[in-house]
C-alpha cells in the first residue's frame, strides 16, 4: 500500500488534528494511506520568519527517516520545500502553499488569500512572486487571529467576514484559506460565501494522489 506522510512542521497536536480531519476522505483504504503527523521540534504555531527557519533542518530530516511515497508540508509557508525535495529526490515532495495556488487559478480568475496574521502577508507575497503568480492574487487579508485561535469561538464568523471583504472589495472569484488549521472550516464557508474555497492540505493531498497515479518522477 502506497502512503502520502502530511507533516505539521508546528508542536500542535489541534492543527494536525484539523489537517488530519480535513484530509480523511481523501484516503484510499487498501490503496493510499494519508498520515498526518507532528513535528515535535517545531514552535506551538508557525507564524514568523523565524519560526519557518527552525524548522527547516528538523523537517529535512524527518522526511529523511521516514519512508513514504509522497510527502506533504502543511504550513502555509511551504517551510524547507526545496531541502527536503533535494533529501528524497526520487519521491514528490509537495507544499500546501504551492498546492493551493495552483489549485486556485484552475477555479477562478483571481484569488484571495485569508491569512491568520498580517505578518504573515510578506511571506505569501514572496511566494507568489517566486512562483510567477503575483498577478492573479485578488488580495491577502488576516484573520487576526494566531494558530493556537483557529479552533476558538467566532472563528468562521471571522474567516467568513474576511472573505467577503476579499470577494466584495478585492475582486476575488475563489478563496484560499491560509492556514493548515481552517480545512475543516471550508464546507461552512464555501455555503456562506458561494465561492469556491480551496484548503491548501486537501489540494496538496490531493495533487500528491495525482502524480503517484500518474507515476511521474521527479527531475528538479
Amino acid at each position: 500500500m502506497k502512503r502520502i506522510l502530511v507533516i505539521n512542521p508546528n508542536s500542535s497536536e489541534e492543527t494536525t488534528r484539523a489537517m488530519a480531519e480535513g484530509v480523511a476522505f481523501l484516503a484510499r483504504p487498501g490503496s493510499v494511506a494519508v498520515d498526518c503527523v507532528t513535528l515535535p521540534e517545531g514552535p506551538p504555531g508557525i507564524e514568523t520568519q523565524r519560526h519557518v527557519e527552525q524548522v527547516v533542518l528538523p523537517l529535512a530530516d524527518r522526511i529523511a527517516a521516514e519512508r513514504a511515497d509522497a510527502y506533504v508540508i502543511g504550513c502555509y509557508s511551504d517551510p524547507g520545500l526545496h531541502l527536503a525535495r533535494e533529501t528524497v529526490p526520487d519521491r514528490p515532495v509537495l507544499g500546501i502553499a504551492e498546492s493551493a495556488y495552483l489549485a486556485a487559478i484552475g477555479l477562478g480568475q483571481r484569488f484571495g488569500v485569508v491569512a491568520i496574521l498580517d505578518r504573515s502577508i510578506p511571506r505569501h507575497l514572496r511566494h507568489l512572486r517566486q512562483l510567477g503568480l503575483i498577478d492573479r492574487l485578488a488580495g491577502d487579508r488576516a484573520l487576526g487571529i494566531g494558530v493556537a485561535g483557529l479552533s476558538g469561538a467566532g472563528v468562521v464568523d471571522r474567516i467568513a467576514e474576511v472573505g467577503r471583504r476579499l470577494i466584495d472589495t478585492d475582486g476575488a472569484d475563489v478563496l484560499i484559506l491560509g492556514c493548515a488549521g481552517m480545512g475543516r472550516h471550508r464546507p461552512v464557508i464555501e455555503d456562506r460565501l458561494g465561492v469556491p474555497v480551496v484548503d491548501p492540505a486537501q489540494a496538496a493531498v490531493a495533487r500528491a494522489l495525482s502524480l503517484l497515479d500518474l507515476g511521474y518522477r521527479r527531475t528538479v
